[in-house]
């Protein structure tokens, strides 16, 4: 005798499990995004009227401040982008609840390679930990989209054309943080300006971008 399965436990928008999740997720966002400027230290000066000693405190800490702004675009693209997904949802299953807090996780690090690499903007090791971690979290975009695909959890289920070209998108952010790595041991400066090909591809691959494909592209 076949064996009945139990439904697929899912979480609908006006449930207290849903409302939870975001609640968290935007707590999370926030206080990573406060942890930044943690790194940002007000300079000690030996005379505090030289403007010329702050001056060059402040061009010493130059790094630190470039890999702060970086990241507090690159964790403010990630919350827009999640914001986007969750307004595409109908429901939540408990995977998702899952799968969204190994999203978060990388997250929570990223100001652990922010400060490493306003610290060691040289180092290509700081280079790689810190591109590692971004498209890890880009990859878990594109794992939290293909679950709520696959099972229907979104509220206007999209065409497979659509679905491929939003995939597609969400990780090419991956494929350029992955190039950068290598790019590193010959330059770092140029291997951080490799993060930011994403705006110009995305441009050129608007000509080609499928009807309805607006509302599905995170970020």
């Amino acid at each position: 005798m076949q064996e009945n399965l139990a439904p697929r436990r899912t979480y609908g928008r006006d449930t207290v499990e849903f409302a939870r999740t975001l609640t968290f997720t935007d707590g999370l966002f926030a206080i990573a995004m406060t942890l930044l400027v943690v790194d940002l230290a007000v300079p000690t000066l030996a005379d505090t009227t030289s403007v010329h000693e702050l001056a060059d405190k402040l061009n010493d800490d130059s790094a630190k401040f470039v890999s702060f702004f970086i990241s507090f675009a690159v964790i403010g693209r990630y919350w827009l982008a999640h914001h986007q997904f969750v307004s595409l949802l109908k429901a939540m299953d408990q995977p998702i609840v899952f799968l969204n807090l190994v999203y978060l996780a990388f997250i929570a690090f990223l100001p652990f390679p922010t400060a490493l690499l306003g610290e060691y903007f040289s180092n290509p090791l700081s280079i790689v930990i810190y591109a590692v971690n971004v498209a890890f979290v880009s990859g878990m975009e594109v794992v939290l989209l293909r679950h709520a695909y696959r099972n229907r959890l979104l509220e206007k289920q999209p065409s497979e054309e659509v679905y491929r070209y939003a995939t597609v998108m969400s990780l090419s952010p991956v494929l350029f943080f992955a190039i950068s790595i290598p790019i590193a041991f010959v330059s770092t400066p140029i291997a951080v300006c490799m993060w930011f090909l994403g705006i110009p591809l995305a441009a050129v691959a608007d000509r080609w971008k499928p009807e309805g494909a607006d509302e599905l592209l995170l970020g």
